[in-house]
């Protein structure tokens, strides 16, 4: 804490960043049906009955207004080999998607197919969080892909999760 009683932002980053978390690529189309995508690791699980997720958009991210006003959104749980595509959904470009394949289901947000899982959702709510959104999604479809390690996120880094057996 800084003399003035405030957080100090850059601590705070280095304190939230000691929790480790998955990483996730949300892809939605806009009004005019362009494809979008961005690297997400503030994705959880809300309820199961029924079924909501939920997912952090930060206020700065490129395309900010087609992901906060889609009515529906893809949330894709990448592969430690994947770090790639958490890298290129991370950056400001426009076309993502032209070598991915995806596919859609039912709300047409694209999911990316050799994902570790995937989650088609319906927009439930969204709650101002500062500089941040908070959006909720009721889960419509989704499926367990394949098997593989998960892309993990620590410390401002890619890591590996080790599990014990």
């Amino acid at each position: 804490m800084s003399k003035a009683g405030s957080l100090d932002v850059a601590s705070l980053r280095a304190a939230h960043g000691r929790f480790a978390t998955g990483v996730v690529v949300v892809t939605a189309c806009d009004t005019q049906g362009e494809r979008h995508g961005i690297t997400v690791n503030s994705f959880t699980s809300v309820s199961l009955e029924p079924p909501l997720v939920l997912y952090c958009l930060g206020r700065e991210a490129f395309g900010f207004a087609a992901f906060a006003e889609a009515p529906a959104f893809a949330v894709n749980v990448l592969a430690l080999e994947q770090k790639d595509l958490s890298d290129r959904f991370a950056r400001e470009v426009r076309d993502v998607y032209p070598d991915l394949a995806v596919t859609t289901w039912a709300t047409g947000s694209p999911v990316i197919e050799d994902s570790l899982a995937a989650f088609d959702c319906t927009r439930e709510a969204v709650h101002d969080a500062g500089d941040h959104l908070i959006v909720v999604g009721r889960v419509e479809r989704f499926a367990l892909l394949r098997e593989a390690e998960p892309l993990i996120y620590f410390r401002g880094a890619y890591g590996r999760l080790e599990a014990e057996t």
